[in-house]
């Protein structure tokens, strides 16, 4: 059983005032908005929506009830708080690679070097020179579709698709390109893992689990 103290009725009826307050507080922000795209009518489209969310999680946790309303979440359960109308993106993308094949990596690097005299083998010709020629020759999509031909094996992947309020300035960001990798403001993403593999295989256990105990009831009557 857990230590951490239920919710008090109290907290419940301050979090139902909470959101009332930012009822008002929504409703005043589009009566008086500046035009679509209003940042105060943002504002407060999102303090409404945390505020109806921490409302939800008290009166069910209390009172074992909910509100009828659907709060806006991002795809992973994080809430959205971005630009209700986005005019800019970014696209994030990470993929992880193992080098299980250093030799074979090296090898692709110097047959790329030995056709391109731009392409040079730096760090003493090692895998980290060969990552370098390789990712300079080839797209990194291409890369992701002949990995293996490089000696690589595929790790985890996600490419996140996060609002921006307004296009970047040109070399705005190139110092810090992850800086924006907010999880409230991204609109989309798409997660690619060896542990959804692991995670459908156990479900699948579990129902044929679920098939033999059948089985077994009805033998026995």
């Amino acid at each position: 059983m857990s230590d951490a103290a239920l919710p008090t009725v109290a907290e419940v009826r301050a979090a139902a005032e909470a959101v009332k307050a930012a009822l008002d507080r929504h409703l005043a922000a589009v009566e008086s908005r500046s035009g679509a795209k209003d940042p105060a009518v943002q504002a407060a489209f999102n303090e409404l929506a945390a505020t109806a969310e921490a409302y939800d999680e008290l009166l069910y946790e209390v009172y074992d009830e909910v509100i009828p309303f659907e709060i806006p979440e991002g795809e992973d359960g994080v809430p959205y708080t971005g630009p209700a109308e986005p005019t800019a993106f970014s696209v994030l993308i990470r993929r992880d690679y193992a080098v299980v094949e250093p030799q074979r990596l090296v090898a692709q690097a110097e047959r790329v070097a030995a056709h391109d005299q731009d392409a040079e083998l730096l760090h003493d010709g090692g895998t980290a020179g060969a990552l370098g020629v390789l990712f300079g020759e080839y797209e990194v999509d291409e890369i992701a579709s002949r990995y293996k031909e490089f000696g690589l094996e595929e790790g985890d992947s996600t490419l996140w698709i996060t609002a921006l309020e307004e296009p970047a300035e040109p070399g705005e960001w190139l110092a810090t390109p992850f800086d924006q990798a907010d999880p409230e403001t991204v609109l989309h993403r798409f997660d690619v893992s060896s542990v959804f593999d692991e995670e459908e295989l156990y479900d699948e256990v579990d129902e044929e689990d679920e098939h033999e105990d059948d089985d077994l009831e009805l033998a026995d009557r």
